[in-house]
């Protein structure tokens, strides 16, 4: 609304009318209010939640002080998403295609968890919505999303574009550099940017030379142009689904510790907010020679948001919790930041980027697997872990009792530490997304 209302004012001689022109301005705003807001509003709820006697049902699963956390008000991720919208509705550019798309996601899979909460609560047990349910509203944003950026004419990208420096010229006194928004590392004046812009299904990917990869090379065998761009697009709305369905259920696995999705979620989402702001500025994206889309800058508007939201969280959900975000945060965050880096087109990075959140993905599904395998061959079943999702295992102790493959550590480790060590490997692996795209 702000940025709107700045946008009437251009005409006018008011102070700073051209301020909200700065994403770096906008994006610092709407990070203190995203703050600002989950830490004042964010009090009130959890107090209204306790009223309302909206507690998490806990099952004793033998872990030290886990039995404590029972009643502890749920659902906490109603404060993430009002803080989000709070400061988006203030501070974004409300018309741009991109932040649309996220502000859709976020709603969706806000309801989505909150569905699902709202029956664990009501029928006081774990199950919540059917799984069948989150996978086909998963699979239903993903699907608004791909096609979306398939139809839309305003998504497009420049791949790689290049620059000229035109001969050296005086350059007129009254030009203001520091009035424009990123200033190159060379006089504006004398910069020839050169764009083509394409509307293709393209996206990231490390160790290869402009670190482009076009989904209609997978088609091209076909022959008719036409067609093996429309299959290209095709096979993009499937990865799209994949990458939302697998982020959003490994975000919702990651939420069994205090902090640690929060946390791990505010790391991926700096990541992203850098890469958005690089390949949202032309000059930027020209002088690292990478992907250029225009657009996404607004991407980091909401970004900041996004951090400032979780920051704010985190000042409540941190060891020992006074509230858990519950699926209505975890399911909203994994979608967030799923369809974040698919707007930036990096959804080929997320196996590094969101590492742990498919490692947490991973050990549920090897876990069952070898238990079914085990019981069904022997007669009894055999674990891998001793315990899934892999945050668990570190707090088990590990004994004769419990028949898996890795029983180490042998000694529960504090909560507390589990969360900072998996913060830590999560800026390793946001590092390392950084470095692949180096390494050409």
């Amino acid at each position: 609304m702000i940025y709107h209302l700045f946008e009437l004012l251009k005409g006018t001689d008011f102070p700073g009318r051209y301020l909200m022109e700065f994403i770096t301005f906008r994006a610092g705003a709407a990070f203190a209010i995203a703050l600002l807001f989950a830490l004042f509003v964010g009090k009130g709820m959890i107090r209204k939640l306790q009223r309302m006697q909206i507690g998490e049902e806990i099952r004793n699963l033998g872990i030290e002080g886990q039995l404590s956390k029972k009643g502890t008000p749920t659902m906490g991720g109603v404060i993430i998403i009002m803080a989000i919208m709070a400061a988006v509705l203030l501070m974004c550019n409300l018309t741009n295609i991109y932040l649309i798309l996220m502000i859709v996601a976020t709603l969706w899979m806000g309801a989505i968890g909150f569905l699902d909460d709202y029956r664990k609560i009501k029928y006081h047990n774990k199950e919540g919505l059917r799984g069948k349910y989150k996978v086909t509203g998963q699979v239903g944003l993903g699907l608004i999303v791909g096609i979306t950026m398939w139809v839309a004419p305003d998504i497009i990208m420049s791949q790689n574009p290049s620059v000229t420096i035109n001969e050296l010229q005086e350059i007129p006194a009254q030009v203001a550099l520091e009035e424009v928004e990123n200033p190159a590392p060379y006089p504006l004046e004398l910069a020839e940017h050169h764009l083509q812009y394409e509307k293709t299904p393209q996206t990231t990917i490390p160790f290869v030379k402009n670190n482009n990869f076009n989904y209609e090379w997978l088609t091209s065998w076909i022959g008719n142009e036409q067609t093996a761009s429309t299959l290209g697009w095709i096979v993009f709305v499937f990865v799209v689904i994949i990458a939302v369905t697998a982020v959003s259920n490994g975000a919702n696995l990651t939420d069994g510790l205090d902090g640690l999705c929060a946390g791990t979620s505010a790391i991926i989402g700096l990541a992203l907010l850098i890469m958005a702001y690089l390949g949202g500025n032309v000059i930027y994206s020209t002088y690292l020679n990478i992907m250029y889309i225009p657009g996404t800058e607004e991407l980091v508007v909401f970004a900041a948001a996004f951090i400032g939201a979780l920051v704010g969280f985190l000042w409540y959900n941190a060891f020992p919790a006074q509230v858990f975000m519950g699926d209505t945060g975890s399911l909203t965050l994994g979608g967030i930041l799923a369809v974040f880096a698919i707007l930036i087109r990096k959804e080929l990075l997320i196996p590094l980027l969101c590492l742990i959140f498919f490692l947490e993905d991973l050990s549920v599904m090897v876990q069952v697997g070898y238990f079914r395998f085990t019981k069904k061959r022997y007669g009894e079943g055999r674990r891998v872990l001793k315990m899934t999702p892999l945050h668990h295992h570190f707090q088990k102790a590990g004994d004769k009792s419990i028949q898996s493959l890795i029983n180490i550590p042998k000694h529960p480790i504090p909560e507390s530490k589990i969360v900072i060590r998996f913060w830590i490997i999560g800026i390793l692996l946001a590092a390392l997304t950084f470095v692949t795209l180096k390494i050409r």
